[in-house]
């Protein structure tokens, strides 16, 4: 097995004033946690930007969908791709 990839990322504490506001834009809104999959576009804010917003149109865009759905259909679809988050 293979030594898991490492992506250096930008702490809260040491955000600049655009990372800190997009940090609080991707924050949980139920758990007040910042997760790490956002942490790791840290170096690039836009394309921390640009994955926010993907996320949010494909988890939020569909009414025909229930949110708890999309959830399961993103779990199932990273379960047969392997990907552990």
């Amino acid at each position: 097995m293979t030594d898991p990839a490492w992506i250096d990322t930008v702490a809260e504490s040491d955000a600049d004033d655009e990372l800190g506001k997009l940090y609080e834009r991707v924050r949980d809104p139920v758990s007040g946690t910042l997760d790490h999959i956002m942490m790791v576009h840290s170096s690039h804010p836009a394309g921390l930007r640009a994955h926010f917003d993907m996320y949010t149109a494909v988890m939020r865009a569909t009414a025909g969908l229930r949110g708890a759905e999309r959830e399961m259909i993103a779990l199932v679809v990273s379960q047969l791709n392997a990907c552990h988050y």
